[in-house]
Formats: structure tokens, sequence, C-alpha cells
């Protein structure tokens, strides 16, 4: 593993409670990494690139902007727990769903881990190098990624091993960006961390 630094810590990461997988718009890890350089960049704190080397570019001790707005964990597993004012997990979820993505987001990150998705706050980012290649035929309007590599899969199998071993993660907390935030459907939606030789 190839440890390079860049402009991306953003504070103390005080626990983790999850990892998001990404895919980085770009061609090269060298681009990725000359942009996680400049001033106020975003990233995650792996990189990956289409050979399957990977590139750690923050601490995992430390917070990095890599998720974005949070969707609602409760709307998606269609259970949400009423509040004082909603009685019904029905009468939550639609007044969560109404929210717009800002409102939303905040109402999301004063939930605790596990009733929310990780965000900037607990999660560790990966990101795998990878563009867009032209229309997304399966959403209208949005943009299809390239399939991640073999060797990127390998990688993020011994990546994501080593980081669940580390903080004591199941393996069901590791997340696809677009499942967690508002993103491109197609972003790492060939990722496996999960090959197996």
């Amino acid at each position: 593993m190839n440890r390079v630094t860049g402009n991306l810590a953003r504070g103390d990461l005080s626990a983790v409670s999850g990892i998001i997988v990404h895919q980085t718009v770009s061609d090269t890890a060298a681009q990725t990494l000359q942009q996680y350089n400049g001033t106020d960049s975003n990233g995650a704190h792996f990189l990956i690139a289409k050979d399957g080397t990977i590139y750690q570019t923050a601490s995992l001790y430390k917070m990095t902007y890599h998720v974005g707005r949070l969707r609602s964990k409760c709307v998606a597993e269609g259970q949400c727990e009423p509040t004082s004012t909603r009685t019904t997990s029905d009468e939550e979820i639609a007044y969560i769903r109404g929210l717009g993505p800002r409102d939303r987001h905040a109402l999301e990150r004063t939930k605790p881990a596990g009733q929310r998705y990780p965000s900037n706050t607990d999660a560790i980012g990966i990101e795998l190098v990878g563009n867009t290649i032209g229309p997304d035929p399966a959403h209208p309007g949005e943009l299809l990624f390239e399939t991640v590599t073999a060797a990127q899969n390998r990688s993020l199998t011994w990546l994501v091993d080593q980081i669940t071993i580390q903080f004591g993660l199941d393996m069901n907390v590791i997340y696809r960006h677009p499942t967690v935030s508002q993103k491109t459907p197609s972003e790492a939606s060939t990722a496996n961390w999960q090959v197996r030789s």
C-alpha cells in the first residue's frame, strides 16, 4: 500500500460505523491524487487504481468529506420510528419523504449510528478509479460508470477485510455511495468487496 498526503483531513474521526465505496469520475489515480492536493479538497481515505494499487490518502482517525447529504435509512428499510407528532411508521416515512435533501440530511444527522447511514463523521471512504462512459440506459438523465476492474475488486476485498477487522465492523455496514447519499445510481455498482479466490 502506498501512503500519500493530500488536503483531505477535516478533523478527528472518533468512531467508525461503516465504509462507503465510491468511484472517482476520473480516468487515472494520478488525476485523482492531483485533485486531492487542491485547497479544500473532498475525497476518501483510500484510492484504488485500475491496476489494484491501493493508496492511503488520509489517516483512518481523521474525518474526510466523501459522503454528502444522507438519504434516510429508515425510509429505505420501510420502517421508521414514529415521533411524538407522528404516531405511526407510515406517517414518519411520509414526513421524511416530503423533506428536501438538506432538511432530510439534517434530520438524519440527529440519529445515532445504526439508525442512520454512516456519514462523514463516522465512515471510512474508499474510492475506486473509474469514470462515467455515457448515458445510463437504466436511469434516464443519469450517467453510467465504467465497470470496476477485477484487480480493483480484489484489492477492495482485501482492504475491506483489513478495515472491518481493525474496527470490528460487520459486512452489513459497507455501502455503495448512492445507497447512502444523492449520487449517480451506477456509481460503484460493479464494486465487489467479497471476492474470494
